[in-house]
C-alpha cells in the first residue's frame, strides 16, 4: 500500500516542477553518485534541486536527520518530489515526509539511473529520458 501522495513518471515530475513554482525536488542519493554519477538540473525552471542523503555514504545507515534536513523551509502543503537511483529510498522518503504530515510529497518513481537493463546496466532514469543534469 502507497503512503504518500503518488508515484510520477519522469514527464508527470518534470511538468509538475514546470507548472508549479512552488514545487521542490529533493535529490535523496548519496553524496558520491550526486558526484559521480550526476545530478538533475533545473535551471531552467528558475530552481535547484535540494540534495539530502537519505542514507548516509559509506555505511549505508539511515540518515536520522534527513526530515530536518530536507524540510527547511518547506510548508506542508507544497509539492514535494523525491528522487534517488531507481524509486526506492525516494519512495521511502516520501512516505517519512507524508508520516510527518507533508501532505503532497511525490517518489519520482524512475530515479536518476533507472532499474537493470537485462545487461545489468541502468538505461532509463532521468537522465537517460532527455531531462537536464550534469556530472
Amino acid at each position: 500500500m502507497q503512503q504518500y501522495a503518488g508515484d510520477l513518471t519522469l514527464e508527470q515530475a518534470w511538468s509538475l516542477l514546470r507548472d508549479d513554482e512552488r514545487s521542490v525536488l529533493i535529490d535523496v542519493r548519496t553524496e558520491p553518485e550526486w558526484a559521480f554519477v550526476g545530478v538533475p538540473v533545473l535551471d531552467e525552471l528558475g530552481k535547484r534541486p535540494r540534495f539530502v542523503e537519505w542514507s548516509t555514504y559509506p555505511d549505508g545507515a539511515a540518515n536520522s536527520r534527513f526530515l530536518e534536513q530536507a524540510s527547511a523551509d518547506l510548508d506542508r502543503d507544497q509539492p514535494i518530489l523525491f528522487l534517488c537511483r531507481s524509486g526506492v529510498r525516494s519512495a521511502a522518503a516520501a512516505a517519512a515526509f507524508t508520516s510527518s504530515g507533508y501532505t503532497r510529497a511525490y517518489n519520482v518513481s524512475a530515479g536518476f539511473e533507472g532499474d537493470l537493463d537485462p545487461e545489468g546496466h541502468r538505461t532509463s532514469g532521468w537522465r537517460h529520458a532527455g531531462l537536464p543534469w550534469r556530472q
